[in-house]
């Protein structure tokens, strides 16, 4: 992504103030993974903001992405910290459900928890058509629909909301 550096110091720091609120849980998720939304900056700030005003709980990837930075696939139970376009770490998340196929087993109900633009199965496809093919030929490869996509939701952690969605003082 041609973002700023992620914060790594304050990704630490954010993770410890979620541990020591919920100790058991982050003892029981042990590490976790320091990311972006999208491949700019602007983007990843709009998608960052679906997921703090709760619209978005969804995400997709490329396993090829994974493969060829020798990263592990996401699992169920796993917590990632959210950082904005400039690298600032903004919140705790946990996946809770995880799934590989291609692009035609997405369906309108992971569209909509995607939250992005309208929200509709088509508006999904053409923008993450665009995307992978963009993001594939920086890595130099490749995007087929044929590919192997992660399909992957989510829950905000940390900072800690009451079931109104208000942040916890």
């Amino acid at each position: 992504m041609d973002t700023a550096e992620n914060d790594y110091d304050a990704a630490a720091q954010l993770w410890d103030a979620y541990a020591a609120a919920f100790p058991e849980r982050a003892a029981a998720a042990g590490e976790y993974s320091v990311e972006a939304f999208g491949d700019s900056p602007q983007q990843a700030d709009e998608l960052l903001a679906l997921v703090l005003d709760g619209t978005k709980r969804a995400t997709s990837s490329h396993v090829a992405e994974y493969v060829d930075e020798g990263e592990p696939l996401p699992r169920i139970g796993v917590h990632w910290i959210v950082c904005d376009g400039a690298g600032v770490p903004k919140a705790v998340l946990r996946t809770t459900e995880l799934r590989i196929g291609t692009f035609a087993d997405v369906d309108e109900a992971f569209a909509f928890d995607e939250g992005e633009g309208d929200r509709t199965l088509a508006y999904w496809q053409r923008e993450h058509r665009k995307f992978w093919e963009r993001t594939a030929a920086v890595r130099g490869g490749t995007w087929s629909e044929a590919d192997e996509l992660v399909f992957e939701r989510f829950e905000v952690v940390w900072p800690a909301r009451d079931r109104s969605g208000v942040p916890w003082a």
